[in-house]
């Protein structure tokens, strides 16, 4: 079970909006058999608060014959999970295989339709191919592109009004990238058009994009920066 910071969750209890509940093992993930009837339904673990929705599709809307992926994100990152959709693959996580570049991902979660993968640790930003398969059944290989992350900005405690620039370098592609930043400490900081902001980055050989705080408390700000990539149909 993924919680909504995309972080496997062990020992937890799972309820479903249907009345079903689960209980993750140690490794943070569970078996759920889908209920009969189609349509959206939402999972909370219990005591926090967050609710992920998904949507149960009917055995004709996923076919099980032959493993193909039809949509995945053009650029993904390299620390950060990602998500493809298609059909053939097995519910069970573990018994999936998604290879990038011949190195192994991890399957975070899994569905006849679609799989959550994070990036092997010892990959290089860059072009990958990208393979998955369940059992016998292989889908078509297709191509990411991977980029990695880097925040540059002055770590020293802000002080009330201070203006700071935050600098996020994009590294692995030359191209325009959607970013997102969330303020975690808005109490210490005010992110500038919110606390959730996007942005896009400049593109070419010095791929920059940059958002500002201001300082509403002294103290340390905390502030995630993610990659927003749409899925679309996969490409070599």
């Amino acid at each position: 079970m993924l919680d909504v910071s995309g972080r496997l969750t062990p020992n937890v209890k799972v309820d479903f909006s249907n009345g079903d509940n689960v209980t993750t093992d140690a490794t943070g993930r569970a078996l759920f058999v889908a209920p009969l009837t189609s349509g959206p339904i939402s999972a909370v673990i219990e005591g926090r608060s967050g609710r992920v929705t998904s949507v149960i599709l009917s055995p004709t809307d996923v076919p099980s014959a032959n493993a193909a992926v039809t949509q995945a994100p053009r650029i993904a990152s390299i620390a950060d999970r990602f998500e493809i959709l298609g059909h053939g693959f097995c519910g069970d996580a573990d018994a999936n295989k998604v290879t990038i570049s011949g190195l192994p991902g991890l399957v975070l979660a899994a569905s006849p339709g679609s799989l959550t993968v994070l990036p092997p640790t010892d990959m290089d930003p860059g072009p990958a191919i990208v393979k998955a398969s369940c059992g016998q059944k292989s889908a078509e290989p297709f191509r990411i592109v991977f980029v990695s992350l880097d925040l540059e900005a002055s770590t020293a405690p802000l002080a009330p009004g201070e203006h700071r620039t935050l600098t996020v370098h994009v590294h692995g592609s030359a191209l325009q990238v959607n970013l997102e930043a969330h303020n975690l400490a808005p109490d210490i900081a005010a992110l500038t058009g919110g606390n959730s902001v996007k942005a896009t980055s400049s593109g070419g050989a010095d791929n920059v994009a940059h958002f500002e705080l201001i300082g509403n408390q002294r103290g340390s700000f905390t502030v995630s920066i993610r990659l927003v990539s749409p899925l679309a149909p996969p490409k070599m």
